[in-house]
């Protein structure tokens, strides 16, 4: 299954140029503002319409947690216990204010130091553009779940990133200047593939285009309407 995945550079579709930097980098120093950029209707919209008794969930790893925003969607809605994983410690500390999680550490998302086989769900959101190989993210997501359990993965459209060309960004804080993080392409059957390799059954795949609602949140990509802008995959752990 691992030879099926083709590595593909995002230098090949930048039409931006911005300086990039590093995921810990980039994301330490867009913290302060990030929860004013990111819309909910990019990744928490579509963890809403997968099909997940989301209050049967006993126990819930959020792999690259950030600030915590899906961590609260998750309690919101019932979710007994969530521990987060980041790489960024100045993200970690704005999902720590928020009191959802059971734990919080800092890590990379293929290596997370958790147990293996003690959780009923496994969340991934915005995460894997920033992977040059996916694969370890399934295959670590795999470890965790115990049998039955499921993984719900959702992320930046691989469409999007190369129509638009424009990689995960921010306006620093301090300069103005905007600053790439760094982006990597992964393409919808790249998903499938490290899924499948990692033993996982894919249960349901959604897409979320640019649409009236979501134009009235960014105007300017009035360009983009009908183009799919983030997607979300629900695996589930076979026994």
């Amino acid at each position: 299954m691992r030879k099926w995945i083709e590595m593909r550079s995002f230098e090949a579709f930048d039409t931006r140029g911005y300086r990039t930097v590093a995921a810990r980098e980039g994301y330490d120093r867009w913290a302060a503002t990030y929860e004013d950029t990111v819309e909910d209707s990019m990744d928490l919209a579509l963890l809403a319409r997968l099909e997940v008794d989301w209050a049967d969930v006993g126990a819930a790893a959020d792999l690259g947690c950030g600030t915590g925003r899906t961590g609260r969607w998750l309690a919101g809605r019932g979710v007994g216990e969530i521990d987060g994983v980041d790489l960024s410690p100045g993200m970690l500390e704005t999902a720590r204010a928020r009191g959802v999680y059971r734990s919080l550490r800092e890590a990379e998302v293929a290596g997370t130091g958790l147990d293996s086989a003690a959780y009923d769900l496994v969340v991934s959101c915005l995460v894997d553009e920033h992977l040059a190989d996916i694969r370890p993210l399934y295959e670590e997501a795999a470890r965790l779940a115990v049998p039955g359990a499921r993984f719900a993965l959702v992320g930046f459209h691989p469409h999007f990133i190369i129509a638009s060309g424009m990689p995960t960004h921010f306006d620093d804080a301090e300069s103005g200047e905007a600053v790439a993080i760094e982006t990597h392409v992964h393409l919808l059957s790249d998903h499938v593939a490290a899924g499948l390799g990692a033993g996982l059954k894919l249960a349901a795949l959604h897409e979320r285009v640019v649409d009236d609602e979501f134009l009235a949140l960014k105007p300017k990509w009035e360009r983009f309407r009908g183009h799919p802008i983030s997607f979300a995959f629900l695996w589930s752990r076979t026994p």
